[in-house]
């Protein structure tokens, strides 16, 4: 197949599903992931596309590249993110050894933690000091600590996290894409999510309305790897079995 022919129908494909990954396109027109990448970055410096990591987005789609602070984030649909973690703290029963992942909505959850005799890890101080004021019994990761998200990252956290067995866990996101899957724009604190919820039987993300379509710079699980808790029905998402709507 011709250069000019692959670039037609990675553009045409783009169009349809907004992202895509190297594979499938691989698959699709039948050539290596070394062809795929390298037609991949002469779109996105002809300005036809946006490379991301694993793949591309459409030039018109949302790309996050930065991460807020937590500050800036609390304030952010605030409202959604209390519905959302009420629920999600529903859903822990007092065996579960639970993973509570870094966050501004599953913060949110240790509002209505209080009575709960579950036992939790986590990897964000703040939530770790406030489960333990509680009187909860929880771990704390151990690594380094990213200043911006209050998250503790780094190859002592993964290894302690490769040791443990979660009944549940309960993560956040930047952005949440069919394609892209759930995204979170820095690569270390993505291999601690993406090593957290290998370890846990069932599987939550928590992201409002807001989320769906935003794609940040590295992936880390697919789409279908976790049960999405939003807050409203998302355009383009419809039939999707493993989104569960919160009233």
């Amino acid at each position: 197949m011709l250069t000019e022919q692959r670039y037609e129908l990675i553009l045409k494909l783009l169009e349809e599903k907004k992202s895509i990954t190297v594979t499938e396109v691989k698959d699709l027109i039948h050539t290596s992931e070394s062809t795929v990448r390298r037609d991949i970055t002469a779109l996105h410096q002809a300005g036809r596309l946006v490379k991301v990591f694993g793949g591309a987005i459409a030039a018109d789609h949302t790309l996050m590249t930065t991460e807020p602070t937590v500050a800036q984030k609390v304030e952010v649909q605030k409202d959604e993110k209390q519905k959302i973690a009420k629920y999600a703290a529903s859903l822990i029963q007092p065996e579960d050894f639970v993973y509570l992942d870094a966050g501004t909505t599953t913060g949110c959850m240790l509002d209505y933690l209080a009575k709960s005799e579950a036992s939790f890890v986590t990897n964000a101080v703040v939530h770790a000091q406030t489960l333990a004021a509680a009187g909860l019994r929880v771990f704390l990761v151990g690594g380094e600590l990213k200043a911006s998200t209050e998250a503790v990252v780094g190859n002592q956290a993964l290894l302690t996290l490769e040791s443990y067995h979660f009944t549940k866990g309960f993560f956040g996101t930047n952005g949440i894409s069919r394609n892209a899957g759930f995204t979170t724009p820095d690569a270390n604190e993505a291999l601690i999510k993406k090593t957290a919820m290998q370890q846990c039987r069932d599987r939550y993300v928590l992201g409002d309305s807001s989320k769906f379509g935003k794609v940040s710079a590295v992936t880390f699980a697919d789409f279908q790897a976790a049960q999405i808790l939003t807050d409203n029905r998302v355009e383009g998402y419809g039939g999707c079995e493993n989104i569960r709507i919160v009233l």
